[in-house]
């Protein structure tokens, strides 16, 4: 199909019958000779007349290209379009649909044979769906239930899947059509601007910073994400310019560490080392982490016990939490030597 749409005898005999200027108008209008799609008010222009008039010729010789259209060697070009769709849960966002042509004169040409298929539907940008062509009108109202499903599920979970998850939910939910493919769940997914797939294929809302990372602290937060664990913010560093999401030149490590130092997402848990507040870590100093630790129990604790609550806070000496216990600003011992918070 994409050799039929690359040829410039198969679209000059379409259009051949023409008067030269409804041709030149239809030609500008939908780049099918150039990689740019001409305005009317461009075309108006260049002939002197208003913007009006060029929709009036452009529509006149549409009208003459409909009734030529009706043979059955170009048929085959709408029977193409239509197979594809119906593949698709008869739509598809119109970038996609048109990527599946390699160059921008294809593209322009494919555009054009939609325009002029009775089957074919163009449903405009809206806030919340990108650009689609349908065959069927229904369709675009079920893909925006599937939408809706699945932003509150992503909303409510909060957490990534994978498109054969999304099938599944999908099947669960909407069982009177478990008949349904991947292809055609992924083209109604891919119509949202709320719903994306992040640089390792997984679905997620376009919001979050595991989808759409901006900036460097984003950047940080999925690279500790994939760690699982906390790093050194070269490390932190290291695995950003690995992942290289969208990223101009190297993350560096002081860039990063002044980042994470200043983000409340990221709890610094040792010398230099980062992780994630959504873990469970809590930010302060050591000896915050022991006030908090004997107010939480309140009674008092062993420095073993101490030492163990600290350590799966943070990631120091066991001398550091006890030279902290010296401080007796903020911490005695009792007569069974174990500690408590002094009153204030």
């Amino acid at each position: 199909m994409e050799k039929v749409l690359h040829s410039q005898s198969f679209h000059n005999n379409l259009l051949k019958s023409l008067p030269s200027r409804v041709r030149d108008v239809i030609e500008r209008r939908f780049g099918l000779k150039k990689k740019t799609r001409e305005t009317l008010e461009s075309i108006g222009k260049s002939y002197g007349v208003c913007r009006e008039r060029v929709r009036q010729i452009e529509q006149a010789g549409l009208d003459i290209i409909k009734r030529e259209i009706k043979k059955p060697v170009y048929q085959r070009i709408f029977r193409y379009f239509t197979n594809h769709l119906k593949k698709h849960g008869d739509l598809k966002r119109e970038d996609l649909l048109l990527s599946q042509f390699s160059s921008p004169e294809a593209q322009n040409r494919a555009l054009f044979w939609l325009t002029l298929g009775d089957p074919f539907l163009k449903f405009p940008e809206t806030q919340d769906v990108y650009p689609l062509w349908t065959i069927d009108p229904k369709s675009v109202d079920f893909a925006r239930q599937v939408i809706s499903s699945f932003v509150e599920k992503f909303e409510k979970e909060k957490r990534l899947i994978s498109e054969r998850e999304a099938l599944r939910i999908f099947k669960r939910e909407f069982n009177e059509f478990n008949r349904t493919t991947l292809p055609v769940l992924s083209s109604y997914l891919e119509v949202s601007k709320e719903i994306e797939k992040n640089h390792e294929g997984l679905l997620g809302l376009k919001k979050w910073p595991e989808v759409s990372p901006r900036g460097i602290k984003d950047k940080a937060y999925l690279a500790l994400k994939k760690a699982g664990h906390p790093l050194h913010f070269a490390e932190v560093a290291k695995i950003i310019n690995e992942l290289n999401i969208g990223i101009s030149k190297p993350a560096l490590p002081q860039t990063v560490h002044n980042e994470l130092i200043r983000d409340p997402r990221f709890v610094l848990v040792g010398r230099g080392i980062y992780a994630l507040r959504e873990w469970g870590y809590i930010p302060g100093q050591v000896r915050d982490i022991i006030i908090k630790v004997l107010k939480e129990e309140n009674r008092p604790l062993s420095r073993k016990e101490i030492i163990q609550k600290v350590l799966s806070q943070r990631l120091v000496k066991e001398n550091t939490i006890l030279l902290n216990l010296q401080n007796r600003e903020y911490f005695l011992k009792d007569s069974q030597g174990r500690y408590i918070l002094k009153e204030a």
